[in-house]
């Protein structure tokens, strides 16, 4: 008897393992992204970042240099010249939970619909020609930035809240017996799976919003996404026109009626006459592994012909350029340019405003890792353009005076990574007193605190023995806190820690900083 054949591996198993692989070490790589008990990151955590084409030309086109902590994405790009748009099938986690999520959310329609595929090579256009006029658009359209930011900001601390409050309960209210149980569990997931702390961001729910609109568009279609919107997308696709590896053959062959191909696509790079799109095809293989008559095959062939240019509107092609150009021009002529907000308080190591915009990704990378809780998305204190980017709240968070992380995470070195001894001497602002809520100011009532907590080694806020009438009306000695402007570096421990509440006593505004030193914070009234 004829010894039976191994049954090979469908190469779409493949497939799958590898997206489980890539979303498994962007999950390992975003736990990782947050304070492990020593101020040094041991990963490259924000390596997804690094090797996305995307990001690498529009922060190089806006910042003007080249940035060579975004050399990997070149070597995707060679990649996809060679094996086609592999990136979105088979390694990037957002299209690996979009195929996750499909069960879940099974799209309306059939998918053949073709009316928004031009889309994402107009927002490429918008994206890439208003960097090169200096205005970053990339934060808001990176599949990446999407991702992290809405994890960061909403699912991260909305997930360690839901798995904590249980155990707290238990630890406060079940009896010895049971504790003994739930606290090796807690401490081991605390030690694996949950964030350093709990943290609390600003935008958390716009953040989680647009991320679940790109979940939401699978019910109009799969992938709606990587097919109609994505910049990435649309930029891989172009590279993946000249690729060598190729379906064969190029055309469905439709035998018997057959379209199980392209029932199957989930890009729907098959169009209803049987033609291969090499930009929309993602390399899932699914069609080769369904075809009855395994006549389908992917094999290394040069192209015979120059691809057919993609098929753009000369009036969407006009409109996208002009979209790029317009929009940075008009935000650089709007006064609130004239008017910058006090509250635009930068981490230490931010570069030049200009700078800094057009290598911030919006990624929210240093926001997840800043051990305070420090770092939040702006809203307007930038202007427009910079909503998303980081900004220092100090009354939510203060800056640690040993922490150099946010340094370390910067995929395109918008935050500089700066040595410990270094980054304590950058001043990112400087604090002053309002004196019609500071105790001692106001009412004569001792208060120590803002000196204490100060991490500044000679103290830059110290304290004066004063006579004063206290709000008793008697005569008493009183030590009231002044800064010493020299020494303040505005890392808003002391408004984070002014035991007033509401608004704090003691504020710190972006004045005097290292970066613009002869920047003042208007409307704010001087101490003295």
């Amino acid at each position: 008897m004829a010894e039976t054949k191994k049954r090979a591996v469908p190469l779409n198993v493949w497939r799958r393992l590898a997206q489980g692989l890539f979303l498994a070490l962007f999950l390992f790589l975003f736990r990782k992204t947050d304070y492990g008990g020593q101020d040094q990151i041991g990963y490259a955590v924000n390596i997804f970042f690094r090797w996305d084409p995307l990001v690498a030309a529009a922060a190089m086109l806006a910042a003007r240099t080249f940035i060579a902590l975004l050399i990997p994405a070149a070597i995707v790009a060679a990649l996809t010249l060679v094996l086609g748009r592999f990136f979105c099938g088979w390694v990037c986690p957002l299209g690996t939970c979009l195929d996750a999520s499909h069960k879940i959310i099974p799209p309306r329609s059939d998918g053949k619909q073709r009316r928004w595929r031009n889309y994402k090579y107009f927002i490429l256009l918008v994206v890439l020609t208003a960097a090169a006029f200096g205005t970053p658009l990339v934060g808001y359209f990176d599949p990446f930035s999407i991702l992290v930011r809405g994890l960061t900001l909403a699912v991260d601390p909305a997930l360690n809240m839901a798995v904590t409050l249980p155990f707290d309960y238990i630890y406060q209210h079940a009896p010895d017996s049971v504790t003994a149980v739930s606290e090796p569990v807690y401490s081991f997931l605390r030690n694996t799976v949950l964030p350093y702390k709990q943290k609390a961001f600003l935008l958390a729910l716009p953040s989680l919003l647009i991320l679940l609109a790109v979940f939401a568009l699978e019910r109009v279609e799969r992938r709606f996404w990587c097919r109609n919107l994505c910049p990435l997308g649309a930029m891989l696709g172009l590279f993946s026109r000249f690729s060598l590896l190729r379906m064969l053959p190029g055309k469905a062959c439709k035998a018997k009626g057959c379209t199980s191909c392209i029932d199957v696509c989930r890009t729907g790079a098959i169009d209803d006459d049987g033609l291969v799109s090499p930009e929309s095809c993602i390399l899932c293989l699914d069609c080769m592994v369904d075809c009855p008559n395994g006549t389908i095959s992917f094999k290394f062939k040069r192209p015979k012909a120059k691809p057919a240019p993609v098929s753009l509107s000369r009036r969407g092609v006009i409109g996208a350029l002009a979209a790029g150009v317009f929009l940075p021009a008009f935000l650089k002529t709007r006064g609130q340019g004239l008017l910058p907000s006090p509250g635009l308080i930068r981490p230490p190591g931010a570069r030049e405003e200009a700078e800094f915009l057009s290598r911030c990704v919006r990624c929210g990378e240093c926001m997840k890792v800043c051990i305070g809780n420090a770092l939040h998305p702006a809203l307007l204190e930038a202007g427009v353009e910079g909503a998303f980017s980081p900004i220092l709240v100090p009354r939510i968070g203060y800056c640690e005076f040993n922490c150099t992380l946010c340094g370390q995470v910067c995929p395109t070195g918008a935050i500089e990574k700066l040595a410990r001894e270094k980054k304590q001497k950058v001043v990112i602002g400087r604090a002053w007193f309002d004196r019609n809520r500071c105790l001692p100011w106001a009412k004569g009532v001792p208060c120590l605190v803002c000196e204490e907590m100060c991490p500044v080694p000679d103290k830059a806020i110290r304290l004066r023995e004063e006579k004063v009438i206290n709000y008793r009306g008697e005569e008493v000695v009183i030590q009231r806190p002044h800064v010493v402007d020299e020494l303040c570096i505005g890392c808003g421990e002391c408004e984070n820690k002014c035991p007033l509440p509401g608004a704090a006593a003691v504020l710190v505004t972006s004045e005097g900083e290292s970066r613009n030193p002869d920047s003042v914070a208007p409307y704010m009234a001087p101490e003295g």
